[in-house]
């Protein structure tokens, strides 16, 4: 079913006045474009990467190493999304997590 806004009634969760660009831990949610499952395929329970897939999770792990004030969590891809957590830090030298 396509993005209703009347139907879904979707609103920010987002803190108002919070700086998101502070250290602390995040939880992300990338979306592909009207949900079209270009990652791959959930066979039995495993999620297989098609060669988009592979591009996305090899991208996603060079992230930590152009983007030195973060620091990568746990991640899943599956065919129409991923989810992420990550670190941004606060002496992206030291690595050390808040």
């Amino acid at each position: 079913m396509p993005y209703n806004r009347l139907i879904h009634n979707r609103h920010s969760i987002r803190l108002q006045g919070y700086d998101y660009s502070s250290e602390g831990v995040y939880f992300l949610t990338v979306c592909t474009y009207q949900h079209q499952q270009l990652f791959g395929k959930i066979e039995y329970g495993i999620m297989y990467l098609n060669q988009y897939g592979q591009i996305v999770r090899d991208e996603w792990e060079k992230s930590a190493i152009i983007r030195v004030e973060i620091e990568l969590g746990e991640y899943v891809i599956m065919p129409n999304h991923m989810h992420a957590i990550v670190f941004i830090v606060d002496n992206p030298r030291r690595g050390v997590r808040p």
